[in-house]
């Protein structure tokens, strides 16, 4: 019978990850085999999880932040008792596996987010500390903490070097989340060799500068130092803790361990068997004894762990019986039960506003409603709430010491923000939603990318959405910042031109609950329009005949936003013209594209091949609804630093250069 001390234990981890890296012939073996020690204490010990129900609201939520070491995590849920079989390890990295090459969110039970762009981890780790925190301070009453789990993190020196990772342990620290534990894999090694060359901060000083505790020197593969250092972060409720542990990346391994060697390629058969030999691991490849097995195996005690809060929970619901509907109504991600009120009482207000109003505050004016309907709502902005107006009357701040808010100022932290909010959207009870500048969505643009991969409702706010924010100049102005969002699957881009659009805008996001959305909001006034009700219904559809002609028309006009003004003026020059016209507004192209091909047809009739589209942005996005025999008036270069009217004339933003473009198009068309 074999050994079952706590080295045996890791030592299977060890085993699973080496094997797995070595059939697929392709990963990181090295890191799950360095951390392994630490992944045992922590896992078989502390950490408060129910195999049996991965979405036991109450459980500990445990973050590889280092991703490239994934069969690190797979290695631990197979051995827990979760649905991931040992068939399942021996399909690492293939196609449709549940073990692929990167933990994945939504792919395997137990993978809390997906990690693999280094530093994300660690944010949505903190997204998640502070939704705990805020959770508890809303719905814990005395005698009933009934939110009362830790985030656990594990960050190697790639997470470090990120930018990203200061932005948020700042914040982390600022916030006081005192249970958020991350482990440090200081092992020395990145990709390129030996980090000395490349990465020489002094880690536990830069985190004690952002009120962490820090436990330093702690011996990685030491089970009694990891526990005395998992009992000191505890202790300290008032600060997040970052535990350094001194590794060996590819522990165990006699030829390969402690050098890149290991970090990103398969051991080889030869090395494994040594490493077999070294870690008096007699056992075949995947082979697991139930001893092992046994041991390992957390089910009973998760399922007692949760028996015992749903006990608490039952007592809760009895005491507090709307408190209790309320908080099971978020955590199961549900809309409220009154939403069709606000969602009619936001669009009756839509439909009386009639002076001209910039789209950021029209978005404000929706939050207005929404956010005393949708309590959920968790706003912020990356230091432009007064250029945002992300705030509305109701918005509360969250404090250190007050956690119990619906808003965060998040700092010039536009990454940071977008992947917080990510984790917030994943741990539940919240519908985030955060504000910068259209430009600096670039600064976000990979956590706005993880927003969509993952399915999240996530809400970005951009206002300042083109050259008409003027004398700021180049730096500031968005030309190709919407192509890179509209071409980024599964998020719907919203580009409103009034209070009913961005009320629409709002309404759709919140409604959807299998992705994001992103608002792109005008700086300047932009007047209301008029729409029947059927229109109304079709603006929800992302593009809709906003204004007709009798009879068939010889060009259509596209347009989003700001340039709906521009379209509707030249129109109706054309139509004194004697040109028959139609203008299409088309607030959510990803929308309209999901409609049936018999309303697309309806609103873009093929055999009407005169077409122009008109928006402040890169052109090419739009040859798709134009073809080539239409015309685009966008931007294909840089802004300039001038008043909004100069630099729209400059740019050919006029009525009369949308009059003249759709003239010249009709001609060449009849041709």
């Amino acid at each position: 019978m074999p050994n079952t001390d706590r080295r045996t234990l890791a030592n299977a981890i060890r085993a699973l990850s080496m094997d797995a890296v070595q059939q697929a012939n392709s990963g990181h073996p090295g890191a799950p085999m360095g951390m392994a020690d630490i992944a045992e204490v922590l896992w078989r010990d502390y950490l408060q999880h129910n195999p049996a129900n991965p979405k036991w609201p109450n459980r500990d939520r445990f973050i590889l932040s280092n991703g490239h070491g994934s069969m690190l995590l797979y290695s631990l849920l197979h051995l827990s008792g979760y649905d991931l079989a040992l068939e399942d390890l021996k399909q690492f990295r293939q196609l449709h596996s549940k073990t692929p090459g990167h933990p994945e969110y939504g792919y395997t039970e137990g993978v809390e987010t997906t990690t693999g762009p280094l530093g994300q981890g660690i944010a949505n780790a903190v997204g998640m500390a502070l939704a705990e925190k805020t959770m508890a301070a809303q719905f814990n009453r005395p005698g009933f903490d009934i939110v009362d789990h830790y985030t656990y993190a594990f960050v190697g020196d790639g997470c470090l070097m990120e930018g990203i990772s200061h932005e948020v342990c700042s914040l982390a620290g600022t916030q006081q989340l005192g249970k958020l534990i991350v482990f440090y894999d200081d092992n020395g090694i990145s990709i390129d060799g030996d980090i000395d060359g490349w990465f020489t901060d002094d880690t536990p000083a830069r985190f004690r500068s952002y009120n962490w505790q820090v436990i330093a020197d702690v011996d990685g593969h030491d089970a009694n130092a990891i526990i005395k250092a998992l009992e000191q972060a505890r202790s300290d409720s008032q600060r997040p803790t970052l535990i350094c542990c001194k590794t060996t990346i590819g522990f165990g391994s006699p030829n390969r361990g402690g050098s890149h060697d290991c970090h990103g390629a398969p051991l080889g058969e030869e090395e494994i068997a040594e490493t077999r030999k070294a870690l008096n691991w007699p056992y075949d490849p995947f082979e697991i004894p139930a001893p092992i097995a046994d041991a390992w195996n957390s089910v009973d005690k998760g399922q007692t762990l949760e028996a015992l809060w749903q006990e608490k929970l039952a007592q809760y619901a009895h005491a507090f019986p709307e408190v209790y509907a309320e908080f099971k109504r978020r955590t199961e991600k549900a809309l409220p039960e009154d939403w069709s009120q606000t969602k009619a009482e936001l669009l009756a207000y839509s439909r009386r506003l009639d002076a001209p109003v910039a789209t950021r505050k029209c978005s404000q004016n929706a939050l207005q409603i929404l956010g005393k309907g949708v309590p959920e709502l968790l706003g912020g902005s990356a230091d432009l709430a007064p250029s945002n107006l992300t705030m509305w009357s109701g918005s509360n701040a969250i404090t250190p010491s007050h956690a119990d808010g619906n808003y965060l100022h998040y700092g010039v932290r536009e990454f940071g923000m977008t992947a917080i909010m990510n984790g917030m959207a994943l741990y539940g009870g919240f519908i985030p939603y955060g504000g910068t500048f259209l430009m600096f969505m670039e600064y976000a643009r990979n956590a706005v990318r993880m927003s969509a991969l993952m399915n999240q409702r996530v809400i970005h706010v951009y206002t300042h959405d083109s050259i008409g924010l003027g004398e700021d100049g180049p730096t500031h102005q968005p030309v190709e910042q919407l192509t890179a969002l509209r071409v980024t699957p599964n998020l719907h881009t919203w580009r409103p031109c009034d209070q009913f659009e961005a009320s629409a805008a709002w309404i759709s996001a919140l409604e959807r609950n299998d992705g994001p959305s992103a608002f792109i909001l005008s700086r300047q006034n932009l007047p209301q329009q008029s729409r029947t009700a059927a229109q109304e219904e079709e603006v929800f559809k992302g593009g809709y005949i906003l204004q007709d002609c009798d009879g068939e028309p010889e060009l259509i006009l596209i347009a989003t936003g700001s340039e709906i003004m521009l379209a509707t003026d030249a129109a109706t020059e054309l139509s004194q013209l004697g040109t028959k016209v139609r203008v299409v507004s088309m607030p959510c192209a990803e929308k309209f594209a999901e409609q049936s091909h018999s309303y697309q047809e309806k609103v873009l009739p093929n055999k009407i091949r005169a077409r122009v589209a008109i928006e402040c942005g890169h052109k090419d996005y739009w040859f798709k609804f134009v073809g080539i025999d239409g015309a685009v008036i966008g931007i294909n270069r840089f802004g300039e630093s001038a008043p909004a009217d100069k630099l729209m004339e400059l740019f050919g933003f006029t009525k009369e250069n949308v009059v003249q473009t759709g003239l010249g198009v009709i001609k060449a068309q009849r041709h």
